[in-house]
């Protein structure tokens, strides 16, 4: 999984239960902003949001933040070229270099 699509996550979730944002964000107990945010990608899944959505019965909030993680990881590495480094150390435990 890399680019994985919230949206379309969330959105197949609310169609079959005929929820709309506002339902939803209030089952949460959260602001209509805060679940458009991130329904339309403008912010992840935090830690609080993942338990939410753990509690009303949408996975585990540990299966939320990997997904999370995966994308942020996933955007990183799509900008990799301009992270820069300035030197290279050998891995922990590997022979140093006469």
């Amino acid at each position: 999984m890399n680019n994985f699509d919230f949206r379309g996550y969330f959105c197949g979730c609310l169609k079959p239960l005929d929820l709309t944002v506002t339902a939803a964000a209030e089952a949460l107990g959260v602001t209509r902003k805060a679940l458009s945010d991130l329904l339309n990608g403008h912010s992840g899944v935090s830690p609080d949001m993942a338990i939410r959505l753990e509690k009303i019965g949408w996975s585990t909030a540990d299966h939320w933040m990997r997904m999370q993680l995966q994308r942020d990881l996933w955007e990183a590495r799509q900008r990799s070229a301009s992270i820069k480094v300035t030197k290279k150390f050998p891995a922990p435990g590997a022979p140093v270099p006469a």
